[in-house]
């Protein structure tokens, strides 16, 4: 993809997110050097949650853009019933969300923040993904050897999980593995106009 001689930064650690900005052809850096604290008041609606941390990893970055220079940031949440489920903290946690994913429709939001100098843009984009009734043998062996401490909902799309346990998703594949890459696509162009 042409930026038109801008450099993209991509201001996250996700392997996801990098390895999904490289499928769409885009020549980026990362940097997440961020003074942000993921904090957001309990009256904030669930649904804006992604896009408050995303504008907040965002306006934390830890220096000011130069003219040529695109920074993108991003965060994914998941949202069962009324509970936001995060990154679990430990094994205990992981099998309490795998739990209350079984046999449910649950919705991911992810938001992008995409930023330069003078402008920026945030939208999000929501999945709906339905599990089938997961077995505890299923949920073990997956938190076992997969170890999801580092995805909201304890779980990976892309991983064994995804392939036994999800029976349909409404929306973007992408936005679940944490990066809506054709929407980023489409916005990233309209931007660099």
């Amino acid at each position: 993809m042409d930026t038109n001689g801008k450099k993209i930064i991509l201001a996250s650690n996700s392997p996801r997110r990098k390895e999904l900005m490289a499928g769409l052809g885009i020549d980026f850096i990362s940097d997440t050097d961020t003074s942000f604290v993921e904090t957001y008041s309990p009256d904030t609606p669930h649904t804006k949650v992604p896009e408050l941390m995303s504008e907040g990893k965002s306006h934390g970055f830890h220096r000011p853009l130069g003219p040529d220079e695109i920074l993108v940031t991003s965060d994914t949440m998941v949202l069962c019933g009324m509970e936001i489920l995060g990154k679990p903290v430990d094994k205990s946690d992981a099998i309490r969300m795998l739990k209350l994913l079984s046999g449910r429709e649950h919705q991911v939001i992810t938001a992008v923040t995409i930023r330069d100098a003078h402008k920026e843009k945030t939208f999000s984009v929501s999945s709906f993904v339905l599990f089938k009734e997961l077995s505890d043998k299923e949920i073990e062996y997956y938190i076992d050897n997969y170890h999801p401490f580092d995805k909201a909902g304890a779980y990976g799309v892309q991983e064994w999980i995804g392939y036994v346990g999800i029976t349909s998703i409404d929306g973007s594949f992408y936005n679940v593995m944490g990066f809506p890459t054709q929407r980023f696509y489409d916005e990233l162009q309209d931007f660099l106009v």
